[in-house]
């Protein structure tokens, strides 16, 4: 058995503890371990902040007040993708590393630390950034999704 979600959130601040919510409540259902179910919370959270502060303006100068949430739970592997319709990431120029006293900037050297396989990069032939995330899953004693 398998579980994935999707939504779609208003690039509002109070949108990103509803997504770390319906996160950590599908991961507590499933039976995954809290551990893991907390590292990918804190990186979803971070994703979703990003998306609410820079997915603004697309390139074309067109607007778009949401971004997309999507998470795959499916066996050993947590699968989660965040997509806005802003100006998305510089071409040719990787997001920076943040230093450690740094204020702004942390939130991708976050998720590359708590996920397993991290991929930042732009919608293809759209305006809009995407960063999705891996993580592979431990399973509580007697978890109705565990892989088997």
């Amino acid at each position: 058995m398998s579980i994935w979600w999707s939504l779609h959130l208003r690039r509002d601040a109070a949108s990103v503890p509803l997504a770390r919510r319906l996160l950590l409540g599908t991961m507590e259902t499933a039976g995954v371990d809290p551990d893991v179910s907390y590292d990918l919370s804190v990186a979803l959270s971070e994703a979703c902040a990003n998306a609410v502060e820079h997915g603004g303006a697309a390139p074309s100068g067109s607007t778009s007040e949401a971004y997309r949430v999507t998470a795959y739970l499916d066996g050993e592997k947590c699968r989660i993708e965040v997509a806005d319709s802003g100006p998305g990431f510089p071409h040719r120029q990787p997001p920076r590393q943040a230093h450690a006293d740094d204020e702004n900037g942390r939130g991708l050297c976050l998720i590359r630390e708590l996920a397993d396989h991290v991929h930042i990069g732009n919608k293809p032939g759209r305006g809009g950034a995407v960063v999705s995330f891996d993580k592979i899953l431990k399973w509580r004693e007697g978890a109705p999704l565990a892989a088997v």
